[in-house]
């Protein structure tokens, strides 16, 4: 069967794996559908007009079924929240709806993308889920390929932005035990190479294949290779404790990335993961695994150019009219401030200035207010501000933007956000432009809260006299940089 002739069934496609994955099997000539729970988040995506999209989840069959109907090859790319042994059953069953709805819809071949990790070894929950996973789906009556691969480098990956922000921002580090664990991490243009490979070669169904990059060597000198790249000198300084956790939560303090996701991150560090076989290379003689220097390479010029495909956020005017600048309401529970200015600027220059909100541009207003946030959010266990936001313009559903997240998205016209952050209740940040008459248009920028018990009281008419500065003067930032946009 010719590549043109295969419908591909792709799981995750939010995920960083699967994100990357679809428009490389396109690109292939593929016909691709993709499963998500949520079509909304798969706005924004420049693939989306060229699959298939169904709605479904892992945890129910008759969806799994239906998105599988007419489908030869499905990628299984799917794992829940890192961390915790609930997350880990779920996943687990995940792997078992799967297998049996693949059986049911007659598919021809599922591959996999699972952890190089030691089995024997003391696991966690999480990593423990990964490896079994594999395992789960080759129990069933449809072939598998299972890839195992350790650390990923690639623009927006974990492993890569832990490197970057530590060694950019670090002149010094006292580095626990797991820097010096040897691994053999692998570029993300060869994961990709391998799953694809794996489409058109009937000899990998049914096999079991350990993939990593060129070089074995330990984190530490990762950290120091990138550092080389960069032109920057670096000085570690060993410790002989691993202190896992201790380190997650000093990287969530220090980088972008969140506790949760970087502690199953180091438990991984702390173990080998290093190739043990060459199966894969002679399975794929025609992949050539890059070596370390060269992948951080190829993700330093992808960020240079702004090219990240996936990745782990006026002063009042009187012409205003009937048009209220400011409005305090308390409706069904939930605590709401609007402001709003009418400004003679064109929508999609509006639309332009609230959607590239975040990130190194900040909060348009007291952005030191905003970093103190951050931190504060960062020391209770929460996202922290330093996530930033993957492309300095470009915005999609789903994605992080500091600490909220997309939740909703009309090209120009709205932007909602909800927060990530710590807070004792829910928070959502909400950005419209709409059409008035005589060509101008009506900036309305809502600030929501549902506030959770007494606390959640507490915590608003606390902050409500802070809000009044912050968000008057991000709308009138935001404002000035429509402005600065249409050119006026």
């Amino acid at each position: 069967m010719s590549s043109s002739n295969k419908l591909i069934l792709v799981t995750g496609p939010t995920g960083y794996i699967g994100g990357r994955l679809i428009p490389k099997l396109l690109g292939d000539g593929y016909h691709v559908r993709v499963l998500t729970r949520d079509a909304s988040r798969l706005q924004g995506h420049p693939w989306l007009e060229k699959v298939e999209v169904a709605e479904g989840d892992a945890l129910n069959i008759p969806s799994l079924v239906a998105a599988m109907h007419g489908v030869s090859h499905a990628y299984y790319l799917i794992h829940g929240r890192q961390g915790g042994r609930i997350s880990a059953e779920r996943d687990l069953m995940g792997a078992r709806n799967f297998a049996r709805a693949a059986e049911e819809s007659e598919i021809q071949h599922i591959i996999y993308l699972g952890e190089l990790v030691d089995p024997t070894a003391r696991l966690s929950p999480y990593l423990r889920a990964r490896h079994e996973t594999g395992y789960i789906l080759r129990q069933g009556h449809v072939p598998v390929t299972e890839f195992r691969t350790g650390m990923v480098v690639g623009s927006g990956s974990v492993l890569f932005e832990m490197i970057r922000y530590l060694a950019e921002v670090q002149p010094i580090l006292i580095c626990p035990k797991w820097f010096f664990t040897k691994a053999q991490p692998t570029a993300i243009r060869d994961v990709l190479s391998y799953l694809v490979a794996a489409l058109e070669e009937p000899k990998s169904a049914g096999q079991l294949f350990e993939i990593g990059g060129a070089t074995q060597l330990s984190y530490a000198e990762m950290l120091l290779g990138y550092a080389r790249q960069r032109g920057l000198r670096r000085w570690l300084i060993p410790t002989p404790v691993l202190a896992p956790h201790l380190s997650a939560y000093w990287i969530h303090m220090l980088t972008p990335i969140t506790y949760n996701v970087i502690s199953p991150l180091i438990e991984g560090l702390c173990l080998e993961s290093l190739v043990s076989d060459d199966l894969a290379r002679q399975m794929f003689p025609q992949i050539k695994p890059l070596d370390f220097q060269t992948a951080v390479l190829y993700a330093l010029v992808k960020i240079e150019k702004g090219d990240i495909q996936t990745s782990w956020s006026d002063a009042l005017v009187t012409s205003a009219g009937d048009v209220p600048p400011y409005e305090f309401a308390l409706e069904e529970g939930m605590f709401l401030e609007k402001r709003q200015l009418l400004l003679n600027v064109p929508a999609d220059a509006i639309f332009r200035a609230f959607s590239g909100i975040g990130g190194e541009r900040g909060w348009m207003y007291m952005d030191w207010a905003w970093t103190i946030r951050g931190w504060l959010d960062k020391i209770i266990g929460g996202v922290g501000l330093r996530r930033g936001r993957r492309h300095p313009d470009e915005v999609r559903v789903g994605e992080s933007l500091d600490f909220w997240r997309v939740e909703a998205l009309e090209p120009g016209k709205s932007m909602r956000l909800r927060a990530e952050m710590k807070v004792p209740g829910d928070a959502w940040l909400d950005f419209q432009v709409r059409p008035q008459k005589n060509e101008k248009n009506l900036f309305i920028q809502i600030a929501y809260f549902a506030p959770r018990g007494l606390l959640g009281y507490l915590y608003w008419y606390a902050m409500w006299p802070f809000h009044r500065f912050i968000f008057g003067g991000m709308i009138r930032g935001l404002a000035a940089r429509a402005r600065e946009i249409s050119g006026l």
